[in-house]
């Protein structure tokens, strides 16, 4: 069994490209890679599961317990499997000053992957060798077994800060990318623009790998990746659900507008015996037949808010179901698109589908962004689930809609997930394996709508 993780000294270190690149020259030579990212991202999954043909899962160890990673993370690795795990900002960057969790260090200790650490090599030399030394001495229990340098102007740098580096430090340097404009990814006010929306994304993703098969030692790479095998104990607690939800049919809109899911959410439905009906509310008329609930997830429905909008026999017939009670759960911008419009900073609007009475604007700064804990009432009790919010707009509603989450931050406290008949829809993202009880609501909601039906 092998894996590694590649983890940065900070954001905008590189890590993206060089993960992708190294992906792809691994894949050339015939090896099924297994991507993995650290916490609660969605945009580099994309690119991952791109470039190897393979699902790219989410482990955030603040939302997921340390068994509960571990068993996600071996289920879906074999001994022919190459596991890559791409870090998340500084590698020591999490939770709190009290806490490690959420980090790539605390993720790379709980599954025991050694860490390849990628710095930017950008303006120095000896500086190098201490700054690696800092991450290498901060833990001593995070396993750094190699460095690779971003963005070199010559081999002659390299050699240099190789030197460096490995003079003062009981590590390999394994290679470096050169400083390459044309690997370099596009951004938009939540992170890298998703790979469905770039044309050049292929010939970026095999410029990239032809970079690591020229300047990346990957039989080092390969061999410190080496582990003893792994027997997964791991106990999924949907597959419970299986015979009480079997045949479920959960509509979920994946186009260019919506594609943040965290695939071990699907992993959850499918366990739980839900099919999972696939349409787009970009170009489909209607909604799939004989649907039990609806499933929306986030994305960049304000980029296309026109197009959407001309799309009005759709959303006419998911207002109507909604109203005649149809289940729905949405998150982020599957909420802002149930609103009656959306609004973007130029001032430009865009009809929704306007299920909830309230208006969604975009805003220059970022209203919510990291970890929240979650009390969602949804039953006779509480359930407590942990999320994540990132985002750049707000919703004004026009009239009392009642809500089922109280959020907490720290000292902050506020309400969201708006309700109104069968529709919970809420700026959190959720992963169903932090609480399955969240889940098992949500489900039982979609099977009494459908046993209400016969």
């Amino acid at each position: 069994m092998n894996y590694f993780m590649l983890a940065g000294t900070s954001s905008n270190v590189g890590k993206t490209t060089v993960t992708m690149g190294i992906m792809a020259a691994f894949k050339k030579r015939g090896i099924r890679v297994k991507p993995f990212k650290t916490g609660p991202d969605y945009i580099d999954p994309m690119f991952h599961s791109f470039v190897t043909g393979e699902k790219s899962i989410n482990l955030d160890t603040w939302m997921l317990d340390e068994n509960t990673i571990r068993g996600l993370f071996h289920r879906r690795l074999t001994n022919e499997d190459l596991g890559i795990v791409e870090g998340v900002m500084g590698l020591y960057d999490g939770h709190s000053l009290e806490s490690d969790i959420g980090s790539s260090a605390f993720l790379s200790k709980t599954i025991g992957a050694p860490v390849i650490l990628i710095i930017d090599g950008r303006g120095m030399a000896k500086s190098g060798a201490a700054l690696v030394k800092g991450f290498i001495d901060f833990d001593p229990n995070t396993k750094i077994a190699g460095v690779i340098i971003n963005r070199i102007s010559s081999d002659s740098h390299y050699q240099l800060l190789k030197e460096m580096i490995e003079a003062y430090n009981d590590v390999t340097c394994l290679g470096y990318f050169p400083n390459n404009p044309d690997i370099v990814m596009d951004s938009r006010h939540l992170g890298l623009v998703p790979v469905e929306e770039l044309s050049d994304f292929r010939e970026k993703a095999d410029k990239a790998g032809e970079l690591a098969e020229a300047h990346i030692d990957l039989d080092k790479l390969l061999e410190i990746s080496g582990h003893a095998h792994t027997e997964n104990t791991y106990c999924d607690p949907f597959e419970g659900y299986h015979e009480k939800y079997q045949g479920l049919r959960i509509g979920v809109p994946r186009d260019r507008a919506f594609n943040f899911y965290y695939d071990d959410n699907f992993m959850a439905l499918e366990k739980a015996g839900a099919e999972m009906v696939s349409f787009s509310p970009l170009g489909d008329k209607r909604l799939p037949e004989n649907l039990d609930g609806l499933y929306i997830g986030g994305g960049f429905p304000e980029i296309f808010g026109a197009e959407l909008a001309e799309n009005k026999s759709l959303m006419a017939d998911m207002k109507s179901q909604l109203e005649a009670g149809l289940p729905c759960y949405a998150e982020c911008g599957g909420l802002m698109y149930l609103t009656n419009a959306m609004t973007l900073l130029n001032g430009e609007s865009n009809e929704g589908i306007g299920f909830l009475n309230g208006n969604t604007q975009m805003t220059t700064r970022l209203q919510r962004f990291g970890y929240v804990n979650i009390k969602a009432n949804l039953g006779e009790k509480p359930i407590e689930i942990r999320g994540h919010e990132f985002h750049h707009s707000i919703v004004e509603t026009q009239e009392e809609i009642p809500t089922a989450y109280v959020i907490s931050k720290k000292d902050r406290t506020w309400t969201c997930g708006y309700q109104k008949k069968n529709v919970l829809a809420g700026y959190p993202h959720i992963h169903f394996y932090s609480n399955p009880l969240f889940l098992e609501a949500l489900l039982t909601k979609a099977l009494n709508h459908k046993e209400g039906k016969k």
